[in-house]
């Protein structure tokens, strides 16, 4: 392709995607395809000869676009989002454009120091420690499992990436029984092993009970584990519970052990003073990871993680071949040092440009809709005389479930919202995930959606009142 065919299909796709944008409500939010539906309609084999961009972008019409699920359709409700904004792509664009890798300050130091600096202003806007470092990782199950490699490696003194496992005392990781699952597939990766993931029990509300970790830590210690982390959790995945920071960090602080906070989702809110609260403590934790591809509008991947102690984050990671020496080595970050890849993209763009076209003021004012949104969701729902809230609602996650009157068997409720649940995907107009608390199938509202208005929260809620009566 040339430059001249490259200019006309640049000016073609960016209007197809301004399209999809004004007209992604009329798309089905989920897919309706069958397994293997799209599988089946491309060849299995690749072409010998090159095609054309117009054959290529009719497949993707026809073929592709039927098989998404539209992540950026206003009514999409389900799980956590991944959010993207308009300023975001524009950014994404220009960074594909220049297909920079950024791995170290030499091969792009444009990337380097704005990455620096937005990770400054990010501590800034949520009220995190200013003697914290950042950096972006790709996802929180990468920035997850760099704290508990961190953590493994303070606790050996720095040797185990020498010398490996064998000749440490046994590990010990912890978190509660609500805790993402990438906490479990993180000591799997590092080397702990599941076994010695130890889950601690909840309160009423969802929470880690702090009680309960000291006696689960100092239980190990007598019997000769070596506590190494602990992973607590503001916002968790099926109720965005908010364990009590403070209370966990005084239990870490005393007995010696890493702690390291998952505020994957929630972690965004902390722009609002009054969603402070959430981070009482903070100046006793190791490391805090929130994505500002959940609820910051910043397109997927862009995942923000501060540490207390940058050195020990570097020294966990750094190798040093002949090949990576530069002469600037010490004076500036070669982020390559920060984590589990060596290359890197140029994340920082669309954060810089997402930041810069809201505005702080803009971002909180979005956060507060979509909190203010879920209120009323929240508030119809206990109204309701055959819906109940299963939660304490904490931000713009609802978890709530049908319960029709003289219907108390659970097993036939759990079979009822899960029909309901799937009528509902199945409709198009809205899409919905569930959990299960306290071993009841429990449907989620999550209203965080970049474009979401309060028209769409209305028209679901009445689109579910609608189908659970038809049940």
């Amino acid at each position: 392709m040339e430059t001249p065919e490259f200019r006309l299909w640049a000016h073609k796709f960016a209007d197809w995607m301004a399209d999809y944008y004004e007209n992604i409500e009329d798309l089905p939010v989920k897919s309706m395809v069958c397994p293997g539906e799209i599988l089946s309609k491309l060849p299995e084999l690749p072409p010998e000869g090159g095609e054309s961009m117009s054959q290529l972008f009719e497949d993707f019409q026809s073929i592709i676009l039927p098989g998404m699920t539209h992540w950026q359709s206003p009514n999409f409700f389900a799980y956590f989002p991944a959010n993207g904004s308009l300023p975001s792509i524009l950014a994404e664009m220009l960074t594909a454009a220049m297909g920079a890798q950024c791995m170290i300050w030499e091969t792009s130091p444009a990337a380097a120091e704005l990455e620096e600096r937005v990770m400054d202003w990010l501590k800034v806007m949520t009220g995190l420690p200013s003697g914290w470092s950042g950096v972006i990782q790709d996802t929180a199950s990468t920035a997850t499992l760099a704290a508990i490699l961190s953590a493994r490696e303070k606790c050996g003194f720095f040797s185990s990436n020498e010398t490996g496992l064998s000749q440490h005392q046994q590990l010990r990781v912890y978190c509660s029984t609500e805790t993402h699952s990438s906490i479990d597939k993180a000591v799997k990766i590092a080397g702990i092993g599941r076994q010695n993931l130890v889950k601690v029990i909840i309160d009423k509300q969802f929470r880690m009970d702090s009680e309960a970790l000291r006696s689960a830590i100092q239980s190990d210690i007598e019997l000769g584990f070596k506590p190494c982390c602990v992973v607590a959790t503001l916002g968790t995945t099926s109720s965005v519970s908010i364990d009590p920071l403070k209370e966990i960090a005084e239990v870490c602080k005393e007995l010696g052990v890493w702690l390291h906070v998952d505020a994957a989702y929630a972690g965004s809110a902390l722009l609002l003073p009054e969603f402070r609260w959430m981070i009482e403590g903070i100046d006793q934790v190791d490391s805090f990871v929130f994505n500002p591809h959940k609820w910051l509008f910043t397109n997927f991947d862009c995942s923000a993680y501060f540490v207390k102690d940058k050195e020990s984050l570097i020294k966990t990671f750094e190798i040093l071949p002949e090949y990576l020496k530069t002469g600037t080595r010490g004076l500036v970050n070669d982020y390559r040092d920060w984590g589990v890849p060596l290359g890197r993209r140029f994340r920082a763009l669309k954060l810089w440009f997402v930041i810069r076209s809201y505005g702080v003021e803009g971002l909180k004012e979005a956060i507060r809709n979509h909190i203010e949104y879920a209120c009323w969701f929240e508030t119809q729902v206990a109204e309701s005389l055959e819906f109940e809230i299963m939660a304490t609602r904490h931000l713009s996650v609802v978890c709530f479930r049908f319960h029709p009157k003289h219907k108390d068997d659970q097993a036939e409720l759990d079979r009822l919202n899960a029909t309901l649940l799937e009528a509902i995907n199945r409709s198009g107009k809205a899409y919905l995930t569930h959990t299960k608390l306290n071993g009841q199938y429990v449907m989620r509202m999550a209203i965080a959606q970049t474009r979401v208005k309060r028209e769409n929260v209305q028209n679901t809620w009445e689109l579910i009142k609608r189908i659970a009566s038809e049940l």
